[in-house]
Parts: C-alpha cells; sequence; structure tokens
C-alpha cells in the first residue's frame, strides 16, 4: 500500500521551506524557477554578460534557482522511494488514458499546449509559475493572488470541459 503525504503536512512542510530560505541561503532572491532558463543557456553559449543586461540581472537569481530545482529533483525522487513509496516513470498518467485516451502524441502536445498557456499568463502577470505560487503567495503579492485566482478558474472550467467528452470507464 502506496504512504501519501497529507496536504496539511504538505503545506507545514512548504512553509517551513520558505522560512528556511528566505532566512538563509534565498535572502532578498525570489523563490522561483524560470530564470534559470537564460542563465544556463547564457553559460551553455558563453554569452557574456557585459553584453547582455538580463543576463547581469538574473545573475543571482538564475544560479539560485538552478540549485532550487536540483534540491527539488533530488527531494522529490527521496520522498517517492523512500517516504510515499510511488515512485514510477510514466509519459502517460492513467487520469489521461481513462479520460482522454492512449495517445503518447496527443498527451505530449496538449502538455505542451496548456504549459505555454500557462506560461503566457505568469508572464502576463510579470512572473513565473513557481514564482507567483510559492514566493509572490506567500508575500501576498496582488499580481500572485490575481494569477492564482485565474488559474484556479481555469482549471475547474478547463477540467469540467477537458474531461467531459471522455469515456469514463
Amino acid at each position: 500500500m502506496r504512504r501519501r503525504l497529507s496536504w496539511w503536512m504538505g503545506g507545514i512542510l512548504m512553509s517551513l521551506l520558505l522560512l528556511y530560505t528566505f532566512a538563509s541561503f534565498g535572502a532578498g532572491r525570489p523563490l522561483g524557477a524560470s530564470t534559470y532558463v537564460p542563465y544556463y543557456a547564457g553559460i551553455l553559449f558563453a554569452m557574456n554578460p557585459e553584453h547582455y543586461t538580463y543576463l547581469q540581472e538574473i545573475e543571482k537569481p538564475g544560479a539560485w534557482e538552478g540549485v532550487m530545482l536540483l534540491g527539488s529533483l533530488v527531494g522529490g525522487f527521496i520522498t517517492s522511494v523512500f517516504i510515499t513509496k510511488s515512485f514510477r516513470f510514466s509519459i502517460m498518467p492513467t487520469g489521461w488514458k481513462v479520460y482522454k485516451n492512449s495517445s503518447v502524441i496527443s498527451r505530449l502536445i496538449w502538455s505542451f499546449v496548456a504549459g505555454f498557456f500557462l506560461i503566457i499568463g505568469a508572464r502576463l502577470a510579470g512572473g513565473c509559475t513557481s514564482g507567483h505560487f510559492l514566493s509572490g503567495m506567500s508575500q501576498t503579492a496582488f499580481s500572485s493572488m490575481i494569477f492564482g485566482g485565474v488559474v484556479l478558474v481555469s482549471l475547474i472550467i478547463t477540467g469540467k470541459l477537458f474531461y467531459k467528452s471522455g469515456d469514463s470507464k
């Protein structure tokens, strides 16, 4: 039998992580994820930050977010293997097969489209998805509250529309 982490325990652990990061390593840096992409692209393609002002702006948060994402990957792996014992690698979630279809291509295309709209919405609100939910909401940023509300409403509406047409088995 798989063990699951309760939602309230996850909330408490996330709060402790936010307090710890704001108080120590991440002091003065938001908790987000998307800035690491241009940061590491600059390193990968040997771009000189003196010629790209954005690379100068994101030097500290980009490096910080890369470390945080690596920690998230390792922490998620350890939790799923040793605590919840639920680790499995899957491109096709069980719910997708039940409510939509068993096409991997369909799943990947819809995931890309949905992710694209999500990141566009986050950028219109002046941040990234994880930055709004983790840093912005914990600091009661107004733009993050709006983003979170729009995501919640969109999730409910698209979930009802999207999964309505599938055969429930």
